[in-house]
């Protein structure tokens, strides 16, 4: 028997639990289906969330969960693995545990996989000393020796932002040609004091669990104590996909199009999060959760209220 909501949110991230927030509150029978796949499961504290800066992110779940219970919106540890829409426009969702679920209106904030280059230590120590995001994690390694691998020629657009944080900055190019760089490129560089270092990166350096240096392919080793890399962001939008959903192609995956408040190019379907766009960091993911929520409620009421007038 397939079980009935007014709104079903799939994601259980800040997004999710910030749509489903206010959904319960406006006395909405929500579901949220959590795969338990946060984006920043890796890292130890979030930081740059007003009141919140520094708390572990499975404690700002755990919060978040706890919140939503109160109103008694629903939480399922599921996978929603498939989602058709039917002929009076809602949506039936498919989850891996065999169970189907119907909804009014659904909320897609699935967010992103961050896909790291493949050099030896970087995926064990990334979220500790090895970033991606100096608003994140620059205050807490702030004036430390950092390295930056080059991926695209865009990384050195990253070098130049972490050496805020640092005044000991080196670039290595590793996959990037000394040539792709632009002669303004190499002016700020300068300016900006960052060491450029060509060569592919082999490995990291660790010692007693820290990160010591970068070593390239022909054996130099640099003494580096971050390291910021570039991940490739997979967009996890299979879904709307699925659903028809119009995308828009950038240089980080392929997003939704979507209007101020959330709504895809599908009636009834919504995305939040790291779902809609790829800088949408906890605090800007809540506040997205929170805008479609709103709306949300506000299309079922009219609805609702023009079904009962007749118009």
């Amino acid at each position: 028997m397939t079980e009935r909501y007014e709104v079903v949110v799939v994601g259980g991230g800040a997004a999710g639990l910030s749509a489903a927030l206010v959904l319960g509150r406006a006395r909405r029978h929500t579901l949220v289906v959590d795969a338990g796949e946060p984006r920043n499961a890796p890292a130890a504290h979030m930081q740059g969330y007003l009141s919140r800066d520094g708390m572990a992110p499975a404690e700002f779940l755990a919060v978040g969960r706890e919140e939503i219970a109160r109103y008694g919106v629903e939480l399922v540890r599921d996978r929603a693995v498939d989602a058709t829409r039917d002929a009076a426009g809602e949506f039936d969702v498919t989850l891996a545990g065999g169970r189907t679920v119907h909804a009014r209106q659904l909320v897609v904030a699935t967010g992103l996989k961050d896909e790291l280059p493949p050099v030896a230590g970087v995926a064990e120590r990334y979220g500790r000393d090895v970033l991606h995001c100096p608003y994140c994690h620059g205050w807490e390694v702030r004036d430390r020796a950092f390295g930056v691998l080059a991926t695209t020629p865009m990384s050195v657009h990253q070098a130049l932002m972490v050496s805020q944080w640092s005044k000991d900055v080196t670039l290595f190019l590793h996959t990037v040609a000394a040539g792709e760089l632009t002669d303004d490129d190499r002016r700020r560089l300068a300016a900006a004091g960052v060491a450029v270092v060509p060569g592919d990166v082999a490995e990291l350096v660790v010692t007693d669990d820290r990160l010591t240096g970068v070593a390239l392919a022909d054996g130099t080793a640099y003494h580096r104590e971050v390291l910021f890399v570039a991940p490739r962001p997979v967009p996890r939008n299979g879904l709307l996909q699925g659903l028809g959903a119009e995308l828009r192609e950038t240089p980080f995956g392929a997003y939704p199009v979507i209007d101020e408040r959330g709504l895809t190019t599908v009636p009834g379907l919504w995305a939040a999060g790291n779902a809609s766009g790829f800088a949408e960091q906890v605090v800007n993911a809540a506040s997205r959760g929170y805008r479609a929520g709103a709306a949300i409620n506000g299309e079922l009421l009219f609805a609702d209220l023009d079904a009962a007038a007749g118009v």
